[in-house]
């Protein structure tokens, strides 16, 4: 198995990768936003703990906006 050179991998795969990256990054800042605006009051669990949950790059976001608001 050789290691292929980011150089060589085709144009619109380094596109696609490219418009990943930045879909996950705006996904983990809306979390980030909106853990900092909400009251305290409206998340379970302390604040603090959802911010290395929201580090784990596409299931953190997911799980924050699935499971730390309060009904």
């Amino acid at each position: 198995m050789t290691r292929r050179d980011l150089s060589e991998t085709p144009v619109p795969a380094r596109i696609g990768l490219g418009i990943l990256g930045i879909v996950q990054a705006a996904f983990a800042f809306l979390a980030f936003w909106d853990l900092a605006n909400r009251p305290a009051d409206q998340i379970k669990g302390p604040k603090p703990a959802w911010i290395p949950v929201i580090l784990i790059n596409w299931f953190g976001p997911a799980a924050y906006f699935l499971f730390s608001r309060k009904s």
